[in-house]
């Protein structure tokens, strides 16, 4: 039976160590390198690089091969949160457990660790396909293209963007989905298809990976409102109830906590029946689905 504990665990452990090595280790040198470390190196789920990781491995690839994409996705997604977390954004002062990058430091450090995170993390990505043969180096320029497209206008931005402007107004569940699609779903997708990508995936394969990785993204907003309203802010490291003091559009605002626990659960089933082409190597794949709808924080 496959062990999900184990591997989340490890994988952890490969990410944070190589996400350290791409930040220039344990001592930054300067005040925006340590606001870097500081936001990066607080913890986390590490679900975006780890799904990466997952996905590469069930088409045939390797942990060590993707590992510069999955960490560039990690400095994005951190970057996601110094930003979301600012005072003109959601204005949190709670990130992981700590103090938010813009508390600990000042908000025009923040600004700028974020910024510079975005930056490294595209500089990771074309190093890396550089260094890779020249047979696969479409491929990595196309994951280029793709995360850039993910984490854009037309992505994960947009997403916050309407986050923003539909706050304080109830809006539909059409509209809710594809907000929470761009917002989260986005990178999350991304995540699958391109650790698939990189690895050599079949014109099948990418489709099922595309088909479980929208399913499971948007499953994993659809929690994230939940515990939102429910969870214990112990174990999650940031407040909860804030959605519903900032006047978000959620899941369990719009349909109840129960609904949208059955949503997330459908979400999954059909994200689970999108790898039913995989073998057992997509086992990594199926748990972390799994988890996305048990998990508490």
């Amino acid at each position: 039976m496959f062990d999900l504990k184990s591997y989340l665990s490890e994988a952890r452990r490969l990410v944070d160590a190589a996400l350290l090595a791409d930040l220039g280790g344990a001592t930054p040198p300067t005040r925006i390198c340590r606001a870097m470390v500081y936001s990066v190196m607080a913890g986390g789920k590490r679900l975006r690089p780890i799904l990466c990781i997952a996905a590469a491995e069930s088409v045939g690839g390797s942990s060590r091969n993707v590992m510069p994409l999955a960490c560039a996705l990690e400095l994005i997604h951190t970057y996601s949160l110094i930003h979301d977390d600012l005072p003109a954004m959601d204005d949190d002062d709670r990130r992981r457990g700590k103090p938010t990058c813009h508390v600990e430091f000042d908000e025009a450090t923040a600004i700028l660790a974020g910024d510079a995170l975005l930056t490294l993390a595209f500089e990771i990505i074309a190093t890396a396909g550089m260094r890779r043969r020249p047979d696969t180096q479409a491929r990595w320029l196309s994951a280029i293209g793709q995360v850039a497209a993910a984490a854009g206008c037309m992505g994960m931005i947009e997403g916050q963007m309407r986050d923003m402007m539909y706050a304080g107004r109830r809006i539909s569940q059409p509209e809710l989905e594809a907000l929470h699609g761009l917002k989260t779903g986005r990178m999350i997708d991304v995540a699958v298809q391109t650790g698939a990508l990189v690895s050599g995936a079949s014109t099948a394969q990418e489709r099922a990976l595309g088909d479980y990785g929208r399913c499971v993204g948007l499953a994993f907003q659809v929690v994230d409102d939940i515990l939102n309203v429910k969870g214990d802010p112990q174990r999650m490291g940031k407040a909860v109830g804030s959605d519903q003091a900032h006047g978000k559009n959620t899941y369990p605002a719009l349909i109840g906590v129960e609904a949208a626990s059955e949503l997330a659960g459908r979400l999954v089933e059909t994200g689970l029946k999108a790898l039913d082409i995989f073998n057992d190597e997509a086992d990594p794949l199926r748990a972390i689905a799994q988890y996305v709808i048990e998990r508490n924080r």
